[in-house]
């Protein structure tokens, strides 16, 4: 099996940390370590480094050949510019197929906290092994949810179609995205309702097949595609052609059209390290439950998340359940209830041309 790192998202929920120029997957936001690299270290674990391929865009080329020295430069997929989730696996599902016709590929988001890394690569071994049985579907990697989260995508389990060898593969029932505090109250309840981790396990052909029968236009763009090696072994394609591309994700494109759809139920500590909450959630904490990186002190100020990169000694009195990030230019500070609207912020910020701050 070969495995695709994603890593050529921009992490604007994560701003202002997460930047267009160092997006959040080439940052050390819990150790010295980035995401990227804690990535490679958990996928080396169970695959070889010539099994492992990485996708991303031609501005942070440089710096993932600088932190993954192992990374072999043949299995590096440029994209000229970043056009969303289903142009970047639809050519990385390209150039695999036509490396490797037979074999089977999983995505790997490089922005993932992954708390069990045996059980992460049993479950992706076991995904392999079901879809040698399924070829013609594509799989995902559905989570047991262990609270009920609303900022998470939601898969209903269908009917079994796989119980062998410890094996158990249902067809995707339904999609529900981001559900209601009640609704994923009840989704955790039910036991029927796994968490949408955006790891899909497939043959390349089968994808490609997918997007044909699903998004003809994007599917043709695809294959018009002219695949080049760079001057150093890695794979490029053509700027203007890869930029008249729909620039959208592989959910809206594909998956949730898709019928040929199964899911594999996994039990492995995971997190989308989307936002500031769930980097509060999975780093270590002080005795007052704060997260902290630089200089800070605070008086009956508990649960927050501050960062301070600068020389700036932050300080606080009473304040509870907060974010505060200060990078030095920008300083961020939200509650930890409306970390999923950082988003937000930074598509003002840039509708009103202050783009130095992104």
């Amino acid at each position: 099996m070969k495995l695709l790192i994603l890593a050529g998202g921009s992490g604007t929920r994560l701003w202002p940390l997460s930047r267009i120029s160092k997006p959040k997957q080439i940052q050390p936001f819990l150790d010295s370590s980035t995401l990227l690299q804690r990535t490679w270290r958990r996928l080396r674990q169970g695959f070889k480094a010539q099994d492992i391929f990485i996708s991303s865009t031609q501005a942070h080329f440089k710096e993932i050949k600088r932190q993954l020295p192992q990374l072999l430069s043949k299995n590096i997929i440029i994209e000229p510019v970043a056009r969303n989730t289903a142009p970047a696996i639809g050519l990385a599902a390209l150039v695999i197929n036509k490396m490797f016709p037979e074999e089977i590929v999983a995505t790997v988001n490089s922005d993932h906290y992954i708390g069990d890394n045996k059980a992460y690569i049993e479950a992706l071994k076991s995904g392999e092994k079901a879809v040698c049985l399924l070829p013609d579907n594509l799989l995902l990697l559905g989570i047991k949810p262990t609270y009920p989260e609303t900022g998470y995508g939601y898969i209903k389990l269908g009917k079994s179609l796989l119980n062998k060898k410890g094996i158990n593969v249902f067809k995707v029932g339904c999609f529900t995205e981001k559900p209601s505090s009640v609704l994923a109250q009840a989704y955790v309840k039910s036991k029927d309702y796994l968490w949408n981790s955006g790891l899909f396990i497939f043959y390349p052909k089968t994808l490609l097949q997918l997007y044909k029968k699903h998004n003809p236009p994007l599917a043709q763009g695809i294959n018009n595609l002219k695949l080049v090696r760079g001057t150093g072994g890695e794979w490029r394609v053509n700027n203007k052609a890869f930029s008249k591309l729909k620039s959208i994700s592989i959910d809206y494109a594909v998956i949730e059209k898709a019928d040929k759809l199964v899911v594999l139920p996994s039990d492995f500590n995971w997190t989308d390290v989307g936002h500031w909450r769930t980097m509060y959630d999975i780093s270590n904490k002080d005795v007052s439950h704060n997260v902290v990186k630089g200089g800070y002190w605070g008086i009956g100020s508990k649960n927050n998340i501050i960062y301070s990169l600068g020389n700036k000694l932050i300080a606080t009195v009473g304040v509870n359940d907060f974010v505060i990030i200060d990078t030095g230019d920008v300083l961020l500070v939200c509650p930890k209830a409306q970390a999923q609207n950082v988003k937000l912020m930074v598509e003002e910020l840039k509708n009103k041309g202050l783009q130095k701050y992104l």
